[in-house]
């Protein structure tokens, strides 16, 4: 049970840190100026919340430059 618990946020950090990656680059190639930046908080926010996680970094972004 705790191993699974642990594989599981595991995985969601590395996807949601290569998520990141992904959509940074999409948003500069776009000319939108809105990034988050890979650290250990933004990894453990991915890990322990998922792909909401993510979102809701890149929604304090858009938050902090309107």
């Amino acid at each position: 049970m705790r191993k699974e618990w642990f594989l599981n946020i595991i995985m969601r950090s590395i996807l949601g840190t290569v998520a990141m990656y992904f959509i940074n680059s999409w948003l500069e190639t776009a000319g939108i100026s809105v990034s988050v930046g890979i650290n250990a908080f933004t990894v453990l926010t991915s890990g322990i919340l998922g792909f909401p996680g993510v979102l809701a970094l890149y929604g304090i972004g858009l938050y902090k430059i309107l």
